[in-house]
């Protein structure tokens, strides 16, 4: 077995199933954001941080939940709430506390029918494995919920390049963002 070739294709059959007409609503919504907030935990949350950073070198205003500088929420912000299983209760916690700020939230989980879904707005939902081997999630080779943070990542790349494309960013004004401090 091909490990490497394995893992391509788990990503490959998920992305297939992706909603590309939802990624573009979700860049769209965040566009006209006054401000950005991901919530996540775990590797779920590593993904939402790299997002967040994302979003920062295409000009966004964006903020990682339970950082020491993170603002109050606000009507109009919106919050992208990341859970594979859908009912991490930090996540599904903030999510409400978003909602009655007045905030949007997207959430993106591998259960529509999970506590996460149904506080949000809208949902991107990625049928990829997690830790929980639920129904109707693609298979896995990998352990736990490796394939779900992998096409997280990969989905929110995508809406970061309707972002940007939205916005007419590209790498060289991305790149004057990035840290220069390292």
């Amino acid at each position: 077995m091909n490990v490497m070739e394995t893992i391509v294709n788990e990503i490959e059959a998920v992305l297939r199933h992706l909603d590309t007409d939802r990624v573009n609503d979700i860049a769209l919504r965040l566009v006209q954001a006054p401000r950005i907030f991901v919530v996540g935990e775990g590797r779920s949350g590593l993904m939402g941080r790299a997002f967040a950073m994302r979003l920062m070198h295409l000009g966004a205003t964006s903020f990682v939940v339970g950082e020491t500088i993170t603002p109050a929420i606000q009507a109009d912000d919106v919050l992208v709430a990341i859970s594979g299983s859908g009912k991490t209760e930090q996540v599904v916690r903030v999510s409400e506390k978003a909602k009655s700020a007045g905030a949007m939230v997207v959430g993106v989980s591998t259960n529509a029918l999970s506590d996460l879904a149904a506080v949000a707005d809208t949902l991107l939902l990625i049928p990829a494995a997690t830790k929980y081997r639920a129904a109707g999630e693609q298979e896995s080779v990998q352990p736990l919920g490796s394939l779900f943070d992998q096409c997280v990542h990969v989905a929110l790349d995508a809406i970061s390049l309707r972002y940007a494309a939205a916005n007419r960013e590209d790498n060289g004004s991305a790149f004057v963002r990035h840290s220069n401090m390292e």
